[in-house]
């Protein structure tokens, strides 16, 4: 089972529609020589930019780049045919191994946008009206809070370069800690260069608004708050925005007007520089898949139960999985490999007697010394 980044594929709706997937399963071993055939890989693709979780939230991939992928559920092995099991005794086996299951997973999925600037600010602050006017994106715009309720991408081209820039939907107090769709928005700027503070200049308090962005943006990652920034007044063309102007003494503030154009182009400019001073944003280290050595793993037990034995352990539940039940050679091999792993003498000296029930997985054999 692979997980695949493709640039065909923009969002993850089709693991919203279906919460389960299944590789095709390997065949079992044959006569004439023959192995089990590999079943084929199943390779779902998913948008650039998605991080695979584990159950405990710990990252198992991060596939940021076109074609980058992961095998989060290994394949089980084929079975062996008839061949493998010829001996001095029998020259020609009536039986064969059966597949090894296949590895299973519950896992996460979460798009993270990819883009080095994000515009960030409070609801109304006119940042999707900043992402059409710099760029050919055209999002939702209206004059009322939370009309993004998506990240929006645009592409700016500038004489010293590209910026592809997010619209991020506006931040409200308590944003870090969830409040409104804070975390739901917050998450889509971790991977920017750069950020964007769009504040609405026409407001009672425009400083104080950048103040709880800004503080919303350190709570939720100290390192996001610490990369490269500009500021950007919209609303120009409001009268309480351009006295706001005249009274500002602050040198790293861009008055623009998403309206109008006016004041755009130094702004382009600024935001460029920003991405180009900007160091890589440090992403969370991937997961080491790391195979547990033989040694771990369990090895015989032989527990008594009211209804009868319980025997578990590595080599005799795989022994069990590469048996096939109904073909008497196969059982017969199943009877002497248990008897060479010690099952006989253990079951023996936790009292079995003849005819008691003695359960291997979900197997249940009736004891015949």
């Amino acid at each position: 089972m692979i997980l695949r980044a493709s640039r065909e594929v923009t969002d993850l709706a089709a693991f919203k529609r279906r919460a389960r997937w299944n590789a095709e399963p390997g065949g079992d071993g044959a006569g004439g020589r023959k192995s089990g055939r590999g079943g084929k890989d199943l390779v779902l693709s998913v948008p650039i930019g998605t991080v695979v979780l584990d159950q405990d939230g710990a990252l198992i991939a991060d596939l940021d780049q076109p074609e980058a992928e992961d095998v989060v559920a290994a394949g089980g092995l084929g079975g062996r045919g008839n061949v493998h099991f010829k001996s001095s005794t029998r020259h020609a086996p009536d039986y064969s191994e059966p597949g090894l299951a296949g590895g299973e997973a519950t896992l996460t999925l979460d798009l993270k946008l990819i883009a080095d600037l994000g515009l960030v600010g409070p609801p109304n602050a006119g940042k999707s009206s900043l992402l059409a006017a710099l760029t050919a994106a055209r999002p939702k715009v209206a004059d009322y809070p939370f009309t993004t309720l998506d990240p929006a991408l645009g592409v700016a081209e500038t004489p010293e370069g590209r910026m592809v820039i997010a619209d991020i939907p506006g931040l409200i107090e308590g944003a870090s800690a969830g409040a409104g769709l804070g975390l739901r928005f917050l998450r889509h700027v971790e991977r920017t260069k750069a950020l964007v503070f769009v504040i609405d200049g026409s407001t009672s308090d425009p400083w104080a608004d950048f103040a709880q962005v800004r503080a919303e943006v350190e709570k939720y990652s100290p390192d996001l708050a610490r990369r490269p920034h500009v500021v950007a007044i919209n609303k120009l063309d409001l009268e309480a925005t351009r006295k706001l102007r005249s009274r500002n003494r602050k040198q790293d503030v861009h008055f623009v007007s998403a309206k109008t154009g006016e004041g755009l182009e130094p702004l382009a400019a600024a935001m460029m520089a920003a991405q180009l001073a900007a160091p890589p944003p440090v992403l969370p280290e991937q997961r080491r898949k790391v195979l547990l050595p033989v040694a771990s793993r369990p090895g015989l037990r032989v527990d008594k139960k009211q209804w009868g034995f319980a025997v578990a352990g590595y080599g005799v539940e795989r022994l069990l999985e590469r048996t096939d039940l109904d073909s008497a050679g196969s059982l017969e091999r199943f009877q002497v490999e248990l008897d060479k792993q010690g099952v006989n003498t253990a079951l023996e000296a936790a009292g079995v007697k003849p005819g008691d029930t003695v359960r291997i997985g979900d197997v249940e054999f009736e004891y015949q010394p």
